[in-house]
């Protein structure tokens, strides 16, 4: 999809790292409250064992940044980690099946998990060139993703598709 800001291609590494359904979804996760890798691998129904070792990737890819070490229930250390919104200023078009194909399985994941009735769906074919479209629905999208959280506003997840209609 043409981005409405520039964006710059993505590295082998980040590019691998976002070509994983899990990291996807551990990316989002985390971008409004560090979670743990327990609390990770409790929400998506995972080892610790996995969810760690996709954890680490993301931490060097650059995707996912430790934060403070805090006390866990029984005294043990444990280490927060926070998504750094890395994975929105890449371009991915160099590698937009692999990273697409994790992007529509994320999404698949995170609409298994909530249950269909929770998911608002629309579909329409319309005569439209599908670049401007892509450009317009790219800037819309950019202009939600720079505003700042506010903890009074509930969040949404969007997954979006446009292809041809025939």
């Amino acid at each position: 999809m043409p981005l409405s800001r520039k964006r710059r291609p993505a590295t082998s590494e980040e590019a691998a790292a976002l070509s994983s359904d899990l990291r996807l979804r551990m990316i989002r996760m985390t971008f409004e409250r560090p979670l743990t890798n327990k609390e990770l691998a409790q929400r998506l129904g995972k080892d610790p064992a996995t969810t760690l070792h996709h954890v680490r990737k993301l931490v060097a890819a650059g995707f996912l940044q430790a934060m403070p070490s805090r006390a866990g229930n029984r005294g043990a250390k444990e280490i927060p980690y926070r998504s750094t919104g890395l994975s929105w200023q890449l371009d991915n078009s160099e590698n937009a099946v692999a990273v697409g194909e994790a992007m529509l399985h994320a999404f698949l994941g995170e609409v298994a998990d909530i249950g269909l009735s929770d998911v608002d769906q629309s579909r329409l074919v319309v005569t439209v060139d599908p670049e401007e479209l892509k450009q317009r629905l790219a800037s819309l999208m950019d202009e939600l993703a720079a505003q700042p959280v506010d903890p009074d506003v509930p969040r949404v997840a969007i997954y979006l598709a446009v292809y041809p209609g025939d």
